[in-house]
């Protein structure tokens, strides 16, 4: 945890999988996250799980803010390369998406003053320069990945013949699929 230094922080659990949390870790992390100070008020929680799986060292930080999560997930060789990524990665997530995450006067309430009043740039605004339709004729899943793969993307949104819902399926590693369903 990140607590002491004479002044509120914020709160950091850390938890590790595959991995011995060293004191190096623990202060890797929360030297490199304690960055982050200067956009959050002191009363933020932040979870961060470490991991390796082989030759892998991921770090997973979620930050939970009122109406948002904030997540980053980076993975390299080095553990101390990967939690010097994940605060990078999350710094650049705020400053981008600052208008959208801050747009309601209640989401406010996780970040600093100075923060939100910060003027943002021009280039960080989310811009849709296309809109696509999609045809609501129901298939099922697996049709859906074949069209997928005959159009060339990467993913495909669909009405679920079994569900009828719109459900989106996308390419994962490994040659694989993923299926995203609403959850109600």
């Amino acid at each position: 945890m990140n607590e002491g230094k004479g002044r509120n922080t914020m709160r950091i659990t850390i938890t590790g999988r595959n991995i011995e949390l060293t004191d190096g870790l623990k202060g890797a992390v929360e030297d490199k996250l304690g960055k982050l100070e200067k956009y959050f008020n002191p009363d933020t929680d932040i979870f961060v799980t470490l991991s390796v799986e082989k030759e892998r060292q991921k770090i997973e930080v979620t930050i939970p803010v009122k109406g948002n999560i904030i997540r980053s997930e980076q993975v390299s060789n080095d553990m101390y390369v990967s939690i010097d990524l994940v605060e990078e990665v999350i710094e650049r997530q705020l400053k981008k998406y600052k208008k959208k995450i801050i747009s309601k006067q209640q989401n406010a309430t996780s970040f600093k003053k100075e923060f939100i009043e910060k003027e943002t740039d021009a280039d960080d605004e989310i811009r849709i320069i296309r809109t696509k339709k999609f045809d609501r004729k129901p298939m099922y899943p697996e049709d859906a990945c074949v069209q997928m793969e005959l159009l060339g993307h990467d993913f495909f949104v669909f009405c679920n013949a079994e569900t009828e819902q719109v459900n989106v399926v996308y390419k994962r590693k490994g040659n694989t699929y993923g299926l995203m369903e609403p959850e109600f």
